[in-house]
């Protein structure tokens, strides 16, 4: 069933999803599902059997993502939170925090694939985050060693056109908005743009829904969307957290934002063709 009626929004925002959110299905099929049910965008996140820069059949991914993105309409966000790929053992690392700065290169290095695929397919950006600090050093120091990796990402990115999106996560080093403005103090303001999740708006930014949007909504490259408890970091299906959706509805009917707003619900694949058509009409209708 397609749901493309209901877009009423202006053709501004394009709502998406992402592809860690369909994981019992191929990344192709995914695409498919997204594109039938009315999205205009997809986050797709490097995995082991998702565009995986390492194995030999990258190439051709890349030449038939290309082409599927044309054919289905679809604008694309490049995610780069797969848990396991860097390393078979241990979740997300290495990371740009991690101590030894050979396994940090490993992450540099995945990155600067991540935006040679970005500029290849044309994507609004690329998502990135800090890491959690494993080791005991004085939060400034660690500021500094996240701002020393992330500078040739951000040169890498600036040569090739394509923009960076920072997203503060929760338990990582970086976490809070608060957090993003102390890695600017260090890094230099305005040299990377934001991937604002609204669920982790409410998990854990002590101001409102409301004026964390307009304070730093302007920054947005990227957006993620899901419901979610306060003080909980578990993304929710709409309905199931205690987000209160209208001033978020509301920025970005009022906002400039004209990119893709994708839905991230990772740990419900097994549920993701009918949540997959139920977030969008949840969507489309608070958009209307």
């Amino acid at each position: 069933m397609s749901f493309a009626s209901c877009k009423s929004w202006g053709g501004r925002v394009r709502l998406g999803y992402s592809t860690n959110s369909l994981t019992d299905h191929s990344w192709p099929t995914a695409l498919e599902l997204m594109a039938e049910a009315g999205y205009q965008s997809v986050a797709l996140t490097i995995d082991h059997h998702t565009l995986n820069p390492f194995q030999n059949s990258y190439r051709g991914e890349v030449v038939r993502l290309k082409r599927l993105l044309e054919s289905l309409k679809l604008k694309l966000v490049v995610e780069t939170g797969a848990r396991f790929l860097l390393n078979r053992a241990a979740k997300h690392e290495p990371t740009l925090v991690t101590a030894d700065d050979e396994a940090a290169e490993v992450r540099i290095g995945f990155l600067k694939k991540a935006i040679d695929l970005a500029s290849e397919t044309g994507a609004d950006c690329v998502s990135l985050w800090s890491g959690i600090l494993r080791d005991a050093i004085p939060r400034k120091q660690a500021i500094t060693r996240l701002a020393k990796r992330l500078e040739p990402v951000i040169e890498y990115a600036n040569q090739h056109d394509v923009e960076l999106g920072f997203e503060p996560e929760p338990g990582m080093l970086i976490a809070t908005f608060a957090d993003f403005i102390e890695l600017e103090e260090v890094l230099g303001a305005n040299r990377l743009g934001l991937t604002i999740d609204i669920g982790h708006i409410q998990c854990i930014e002590a101001d409102s829904m409301a004026s964390c949007l307009a304070k730093w909504g302007g920054r947005a490259v990227n957006f993620h969307i899901e419901d979610m408890r306060v003080g909980i970091h578990e993304h929710l299906p709409f309905g199931e957290g205690s987000i209160d959706f209208g001033p978020v509805f509301e920025w970005f009917k009022q906002s400039s934002y004209a990119g893709g707003v994708h839905v991230e619900l990772g740990r419900h694949g097994h549920q993701g063709p009918l949540l997959l058509e139920s977030s969008y009409r949840f969507l489309a209708a608070g958009l209307e």
